[in-house]
């Protein structure tokens, strides 16, 4: 399972739900979400697949949408998981094949598998 989808799934978002959100996450179709959260996507975008073509302007439009401290928690934040992927990828590491924060009394076999 892909962190993205496990971390939807922790947040209490059903299957169907998650596999309409990372279809279109993947696809860089953010129409349907939210202008703050079409910005944050772009950024995050931005700053993973080219990194050093992150401007000043870039920052602003999160500054402006969501405020200074909130502005560093998502540059911060995407840093991280920029990192964290970096480093797995370079040591081979395999993303989970389920949702290891499942509550196994409630989740069905089959639930957490994509």
């Amino acid at each position: 399972m892909g962190h993205s989808e496990m971390l939807l799934a922790v947040a209490g978002i059903g299957q169907e739900e998650i596999k309409r959100r990372t279809s279109m996450l993947a696809d860089g179709d953010w129409s349907d979400f939210s202008p703050a959260e079409a910005v944050a996507f772009a950024f995050a975008h931005k700053l993973t697949k080219t990194p050093a073509e992150v401007s000043d302007e870039d920052v602003g439009e999160l500054v402006a949408m969501f405020g200074k401290h909130q502005a560093v928690d998502l540059i911060w934040y995407v840093s991280w998981c920029n990192y964290m992927t970096r480093v797995a990828d370079a040591f081979q590491l395999p993303l989970e094949s389920e949702n290891v924060f499942a509550d196994p009394e409630t989740s069905s076999p089959t639930e957490d598998k994509p």
